[in-house]
């Protein structure tokens, strides 16, 4: 027969007002953050013509390995999402894309996909053409890391495992729950075990709340009580 274990009353009461402290915290530190986000972000808005920005007009439109490693910056055309959809993997805490090159090669890219741009200037995010934000090479042994290269070429091999293109550069932006939620969620949990374990030495104290533990007395205090 399996035990049941049911806590305490002084257990019950100091979960619940550590619960509710719990979810004040909960409140101001999601306002708080939630307006630190938003300055993240704009601090991290990358200008047109900049690596990760949108690329412009004059921007080279690379098809072949050779363009890449030929051109200092660069763009390329995938058709619809298939930029971010034909495999991924996780490189040195940067998320990195298998791009499929007009010539059919297959490179790593970090990739800023809230500069991602259709040629039609549509909004659609699966038709058209994705003009790419502007990148750059970065010389990397990307074999230097097995997990990265299995995750990534899942489905098909990389055509070079010497570099990956960088258009991001300085606009990471780091996803809302990473930023927000956890945490909140940390800090929560926190504030619950400090406010359970405040409260019930507290009411310890005063006599209100059973101790947790007890001191053993020594043999030689219980037989002074006969003396």
């Amino acid at each position: 027969m399996a035990r049941r274990y049911i806590f305490r009353y002084d257990i019950w009461i100091c979960l619940v007002i550590g619960f509710l402290a719990g979810l004040g915290v909960q409140s101001i530190a999601t306002s708080i953050l939630a307006n630190k986000y938003e300055q993240h972000k704009a601090e991290h808005i990358v200008d047109a013509g900049e690596i990760g920005g949108a690329a412009t007009d004059d921007t080279f439109r690379a098809e072949t390995v050779d363009d890449l490693l030929a051109h200092d910056t660069f763009t390329v055309i995938s058709p619809g999402i298939e930029y971010r959809n034909r495999g991924s993997g996780f490189y040195n805490g940067m998320s990195l894309y298998a791009l499929h090159l007009p010539s059919g090669e297959i490179v790593a890219a970090r990739i800023n996909t809230s500069n991602v741009r259709k040629t039609d200037g549509s909004d659609s995010i699966y038709g058209g053409e994705s003009i790419l934000p502007i990148g750059h090479i970065v010389m990397e042994d990307l074999s230097s890391n097995p997990t990265f290269i299995d995750q990534i070429e899942f489905k098909e091999h990389l055509s070079r495992r010497d570099f990956y293109i960088d258009m991001v550069g300085d606009g990471a932006i780091m996803d809302e729950t990473s930023f927000i939620e956890a945490p909140v969620l940390l800090w929560q949990l926190l504030t619950i075990a400090v406010v359970f374990a405040l409260i019930h030495f507290l009411g310890s104290k005063i006599g209100i709340f059973p101790a947790f533990y007890t001191r053993k007395r020594p043999e030689s205090e219980k037989k002074s009580d006969w003396d």
